[in-house]
C-alpha cells in the first residue's frame, strides 16, 4: 500500500463518515444549552472483508453564526474512527459518500480545513470548558471524514451521527483547537512485543506555554496494549498526562484536565506506545487496521490552529525531525518521511 503524506497516513485514526440522505436538523437542546444542530452519515453498506475512508460534506441549518461548547457523536460498530471538520474551502456540498485521504486538508497552509472533534468511540462526548467554545459560520460547511471495516463475514452498515450544540456567545471568551503528536516510527517484528519511546520538542513556532490543554485521547491499532504521555523538559522531570489503566485501543480514554496545563518553552511531549503482535507478520507505519499507530490528540486553548505534529527518527531522511504542519518551514519534508 503507498503511502500517504505524513499527516494523511497518521491520521487513520480519524476515520469519515457519510451518507448519500444526510439533512441538518435543528431542536433544543438540553437544559442551559442552545439549540442542537444534527448531521447524519449513512447508512451505507460494507462488504465483508472491506476497509476505506469515505467524506461527505454538509452545511448546517444555523442561520447565523454560532458558537459550539459541546459536541456529541455516535458511531455504528463498523464506523471505526469519525473527524469532524469546520471546513471553510470547500462551497459545495457532497451528500454521497467518495473515497478521501485521511485528514485531507490538515496540511493546509491557509488553516481553511480543520478538524474540531475526532472520534474512535461508539458514544463520544466533548464538552470544552467554560468559557471556551468553536465558532461556526452561518451554514458552516462541515466535513465528515469516516474510516470503516468489516472484519465479519456478512455485509453490516456503517452510520454516524454529529450533534452540535449551540452556547450562549456572551460566556465564551476562548477559541478551543486540536493538536495530533506522534510518531510514524514504527517496526514491530512478527510475534514480537515491543514499546516505542519518543519526545517530541515543541517547535519555535508553537508556544504552548500559556496554552490551557485540557483533554487528551490516545491511539493505536489492534495490537496497542498501551499508551503513556508526559509533559515536560526531556532532561528534567515529566508529569504523567495520560496513563489509562487498563487502555483500550479499540475505545481508548480520554483524560481531562482541571485546570488544562502548557509546556514549557523548550519542553514537549514524553510519550510511549507498547505492542503485542500477534501476527506471523511484521508490522509497520500506516492507516490501515492491518497497520500500527502511535499518536495522540490533544484540545487546547487559546487556539494557535489546528496543528499534526510528528517526531520522527527511523522513518526521516534528514535525521530526527520534530514538525507541526501546516506553518512549519519543514512540512514539504513529511510526505517524504512516510513514502521513504
Amino acid at each position: 500500500m503507498s503511502r500517504r503524506v505524513v499527516v494523511c497516513s497518521l491520521l487513520w485514526l480519524f476515520a469519515c463518515g457519510g451518507d448519500d440522505t444526510s439533512t441538518p436538523a435543528v431542536d433544543a437542546g438540553p437544559s442551559g444549552e442552545g439549540e442542537r444542530y444534527a448531521l447524519s452519515y449513512g447508512p451505507i453498506t460494507i462488504q465483508p472483508g472491506d476497509e476505506d475512508t469515505q467524506c461527505i460534506w454538509l452545511r448546517l441549518s444555523n442561520e447565523t453564526p454560532i458558537k459550539v461548547r459541546r459536541m456529541h457523536n455516535l458511531l455504528s460498530s463498523s464506523s471505526h474512527h469519525l473527524i469532524v471538520y469546520k471546513d471553510d474551502m470547500d462551497t459545495t456540498e457532497q451528500t454521497t459518500p467518495v473515497p478521501c485521504q485521511p485528514f485531507t486538508g490538515a496540511l493546509n497552509a491557509s488553516g481553511m480545513i480543520a478538524p474540531i472533534m475526532i472520534t474512535q468511540r461508539a458514544d463520544d462526548e466533548l464538552l470544552l470548558p467554560e468559557g471556551v467554545a468553536y465558532t461556526l459560520d452561518a451554514h458552516q460547511m462541515v466535513k465528515l471524514e469516516m474510516h470503516f471495516v468489516n472484519t465479519t463475514d456478512q455485509p453490516v452498515e456503517a452510520t454516524a451521527t454529529v450533534q452540535f450544540y449551540r452556547a450562549d456567545e456572551s460566556t465564551i471568551d476562548h477559541e478551543a483547537d486540536i493538536l495530533f503528536i506522534g510518531s510514524p516510527d514504527i517496526n514491530i517484528p512478527a510475534g514480537a512485543s515491543q514499546t516505542l519511546h519518543q519526545f517530541f520538542t515543541v517547535p519555535d513556532d508553537l508556544d504552548l506555554s500559556q496554552s490551557n490543554i485540557f483533554a487528551i485521547t490516545g491511539h493505536t491499532h489492534r495490537f496497542g496494549t498501551d499508551m503513556q504521555v508526559r509533559v515536560g523538559m526531556k532532561n528534567g522531570p515529566l508529569e504523567s498526562v495520560y496513563a489509562p489503566e487498563p487502555f483500550l485501543w479499540s475505545e481508548p480514554e480520554t483524560t481531562r484536565h482541571d485546570p488544562g496545563f502548557g509546556i514549557p518553552v523548550g519542553g514537549g511531549f514524553d510519550f510511549e506506545c507498547s505492542y503485542v503482535n500477534t501476527s506471523n507478520e511484521s508490522v509497520g507505519f500506516g492507516e490501515s487496521a492491518k497497520e500500527e499507530m502511535c499518536f495522540f490528540w490533544a484540545y487546547y486553548y487559546p487556539s494557535q490552529g489546528s496543528k499534526v505534529c510528528i517526531h520522527a527518527e527511523d522513518s526521516s531522511p534528514i535525521g530526527p525531525v520534530d514538525l507541526c504542519c501546516p506553518g512549519h518551514a519543514l512540512c514539504g519534508l513529511v510526505e517524504d518521511i512516510i513514502n521513504n
